[in-house]
């Protein structure tokens, strides 16, 4: 069979290696890709919100299964503009209709149907220039931090946690009134601060049946012990050490079977991925937020750990027989370390030539921002987080150890890499 995988960034890449390893594929094509995807598959240059484009390469390349990285082309309904089209409409889709992509789309949709399904979740109000002086009025109601979120997709950049109530306020009014995230913010959900440890968990769907994939915990913030801005995400762990069985039963048991239960109850076509952001409080999950698709960087450490046929889950996944399918993991612990463009995630240069690559050891290289230089034919920057590298070893330290020691041997000007990956994790060990 010919696959088509949409986005250009490392949980892409990751997406094509593991396909690639599936003995039911004939041709991997990635569009638009990136200078390591082109080594699992064909790159084809498109602009993702461009429908019509992406249906010439499906009809063109005898296209047997779409898979849908990014979030953006899931929220603007890419799933309904296949099943809409009498071409189209046979061609599988893994990822989400428009309806369930709402869950990433739309922050206060996701609060509001975790409060009708009964899914722990912090308390929140939503607020916009109609009602924004009701919206200080909460904030004087909640005790410090304070978190502000931007309804819509903002990149993963529209959350903001706040600790003077003042300050609050004024950002309150940026997002909203001066659209400080554009339209993202003409909305904000702002909700009570829980106090825990983060970690993501991630079921595949067909849209009543699921598989619960390996679970991780990501690096947000630029700087070293979480200091700075928030960013795309700068390394990830798999598994989470303080994951243990029963708090993983709590996950499955208060979270995806209510969500699983909810997405069915509200006649939502979901066949893909879910992604749940949880904080661990006292022992006790709670949801932060929803994605509709794969992590990224979680994806470049919970996808080398499955081992069973990727494409098969995901024919079952397009089939609605997910409840026929076992799903097997790699015990290893894999360790997934970004490297990024100095000045990142704010301004960056692009455009520096990656040297390095080819002495890589004992472990995987999935590329993001990187492009092929047409001058020399060599790798350059193309983006901000530029590439990942992930090692699997026995624990933690050692996984991180060989993946760090395999980063030290890539350069480009600029490059930095936050050294302290799964700090915080070793007291779990």
């Amino acid at each position: 069979m010919n696959i088509l995988i949409l986005g250009s960034g490392g949980r892409e890449h990751a997406i094509a290696w593991k396909v690639a390893q599936s003995p039911k594929v004939k041709n991997i094509f990635v569009a638009p890709g990136n200078a390591g995807t082109r080594n699992v598959g064909k790159n084809i240059p498109v602009d993702l919100d461009d429908f019509n484009s992406i249906k010439t390469i499906v009809v063109e390349k005898d296209i047997s299964m779409v898979i849908v990285g990014p979030e953006a082309p899931l929220v603007d309904g890419i799933y309904d503009f296949f099943k809409g089209d009498p071409i189209l409409t046979d061609t599988p889709v893994i990822g989400p209709s428009k309806a369930g992509a709402q869950l990433e789309g739309s922050k206060s949709f996701a609060k509001d149907f975790m409060a009708r399904y009964n899914i722990p979740t912090a308390a929140y109000r939503t607020f916009n220039s109609e009602n924004l002086e009701e919206g200080y009025d909460f904030i004087d109601s909640l005790t410090a931090p304070y978190v502000l979120k931007a309804d819509g997709l903002a990149a993963g950049k529209g959350v903001l946690i706040i600790n003077d109530p003042e300050e609050a306020k004024q950002e309150l009014n940026l997002m909203i009134s001066e659209q400080k995230f554009g339209d993202a913010s003409s909305s904000v959900v702002i909700e009570e601060f829980l106090s825990g440890i983060e970690l993501s968990v991630f079921v595949l769907t067909d849209g009543k049946n699921y598989v619960v994939l390996p679970e991780a915990k990501d690096y947000k913030r630029i700087g070293e012990a979480d200091a700075g801005l928030n960013t795309g995400g700068m390394g990830s762990i798999s598994p989470v050490p303080f994951a243990t069985s029963d708090f993983l039963n709590k996950v499955e048991e208060q979270v995806i079977v209510p969500t699983v239960n909810g997405i069915v109850e509200d006649g939502i076509d979901y066949k893909g991925f879910i992604f749940f952001g949880l904080i661990n409080v006292d022992g006790n999950p709670f949801v932060i937020e929803y994605n509709c698709r794969m992590g990224d960087p979680e994806a470049e450490s919970v996808i080398p750990r499955i081992k069973s046929d990727l494409v098969e889950l995901f024919e079952a996944t397009a089939a609605g027989t997910l409840d026929n399918c076992n799903i097997e993991f790699d015990p290893r612990t894999a360790a997934a370390i970004m490297m990024v463009s100095g000045g990142y995630p704010e301004a960056y240069e692009k455009g520096k030539i990656i040297t390095g690559l080819e002495n890589m050891n004992n472990c995987i290289v999935f590329h993001a921002g990187t492009a092929i230089d047409i001058e020399n034919n060599k790798v350059k920057t193309s983006g901000g987080r530029v590439i990942a590298v992930t090692a699997l070893s026995d624990d933690m330290r050692s996984a991180l150890e060989l993946a760090y020691s395999n980063v030290d041997l890539i350069n480009f000007d600029g490059k930095y890499v936050r050294s302290d990956i799964g700090f915080d994790l070793h007291q779990y060990e």
